[in-house]
């Protein structure tokens, strides 16, 4: 038996960053939503999700799985009732399915709670994802419930003498990452770095933060929390309360705030973005699924779809979204709706030939290139945005 996370239509709600990814492969706080779920109930965990997307995902041998709402957020008290079902249960809160155990065939399992004979009320409120912008706001209690997670019973790697250190019991550094003359502030937030990471002379962190494998904090960075890096990722400049999935650059100076960027994106030197109107008023922010503007709160910068770049001294308006492979460039302040395969703010489409030569360019200075897989899932989004 395994756990099978399972997309719904929430994911048309979490456009642009689901368009290239399932909704378990986000990453906010330090992990991704199916590496949380298998850390927490230490068990084998699958993804089901769009046809053209599957192609990422392995699909688990044919048996009894538990098939769990992949927007929901595991904690302990639900973990312990799905891992305690019984063939033929399932979990409904007043939002619908949670989660249920059955013998059914991987392509033909969907969330009706009519399969299932003994159907359990969950007592508690079940926390769902349902908006991008959802990750950064939370991403400060992420980051703290992550980070117990990952270091509960392991000890972290010295910290160098030259390094400034402001409280040490919520510092953890993974084997092979390197500190240096920077400035670490636990009091405010654990602080996470992990392997092969490296954190650059004059660089001041405050908790909660998170880097993960291979990923850099260039020189005089200034960081706040909440903030995550994933894997790969090169930061630098100013950066707060932001979710950078992986494999991205924001490396140089200028301002990114309370936003949410995809993987393989690039922020451009002296790009920044703007994260509270001159009113002080709500931030509303376009959403694919109701084609309609929603209400975020007082504070959104930018949201950002996989493979799209920011050109050098942006002025990002609040929030932006930016669709999957955009090249944004622009005069003066740009506009706050870029849909996907954008060049520039005419309305012009990217060639699609030319988005995956930039994009092979781009993993190349990761020593990657392009996959096939990657190449079918773009040329399919194109085609539905035709």
């Amino acid at each position: 038996m395994a756990i099978i996370l399972f997309d719904t239509n929430t994911r048309n709600s979490l456009f642009p960053l689901t368009y290239t990814k399932a909704i378990a492969a986000l990453r906010f706080g330090i992990l991704t939503i199916q590496e949380r779920w298998s850390m927490k109930t230490k068990d084998e965990v699958f993804v089901r999700t769009e046809t053209y997307l599957q192609v990422l995902y392995p699909i688990p041998i044919q048996e009894e799985h538990v098939w769990v709402d992949a927007s929901v957020m595991p904690n302990d008290n639900l973990i312990q009732a799905i891992l305690s079902l019984e063939a033929g249960s399932c979990i409904i809160d007043q939002n619908g399915f949670v989660a249920g155990r059955i013998a059914i065939a991987f392509n033909d399992f969907k969330p009706d709670i009519s399969l299932f004979t003994n159907q359990i009320i969950f007592p508690d409120q079940v926390k769902r994802l349902k908006y991008c912008w959802e990750m950064m706001l939370w991403n400060d209690t992420m980051i703290r419930e992550d980070f117990k997670l990952v270091t509960k019973g392991r000890s972290s790697q010295p910290i160098s003498p030259t390094v400034q250190v402001i409280q040490t019991a919520d510092i953890f550094i993974e084997e092979g990452a390197k500190l240096e003359f920077c400035t670490l502030n636990s009091k405010t937030g654990p602080i996470y770095i992990g392997k092969e990471a490296e954190v650059m002379e004059g660089s001041c962190v405050r908790g909660p933060f998170s880097m993960g494998y291979n990923s850099v904090l260039k020189m005089n960075s200034r960081i706040y929390g909440a903030t995550s890096l994933g894997p790969c990722c090169m930061g630098g400049g100013e950066i707060k309360n932001s979710v950078i999935m992986g494999y991205t650059n924001k490396a140089h100076d200028g301002y990114l705030g309370d936003a949410v960027i995809g993987e393989w994106c690039n922020m451009g030197a002296g790009s920044t973005n703007s994260n509270v109107k001159n009113t002080a008023c709500e931030v509303k922010v376009w959403n694919y699924a109701t084609n309609s503007y929603l209400g975020v709160g007082q504070k959104c910068g930018l949201i950002m779809g996989d493979y799209s770049r920011v050109a050098i001294n942006s002025s990002v308006n609040t929030g932006t979204i930016v669709g999957v492979s955009c090249n944004i460039f622009g005069a003066g302040l740009l506009p706050t709706i870029f849909n996907n395969f954008s060049w520039g703010i005419s309305g012009n489409k990217y060639d699609l030939k030319k988005a995956f030569f930039a994009i092979d360019n781009w993993k190349k200075m990761k020593n990657l290139h392009i996959t096939e897989e990657e190449t079918s899932i773009l040329e399919t989004i194109f085609a539905q945005n035709q």
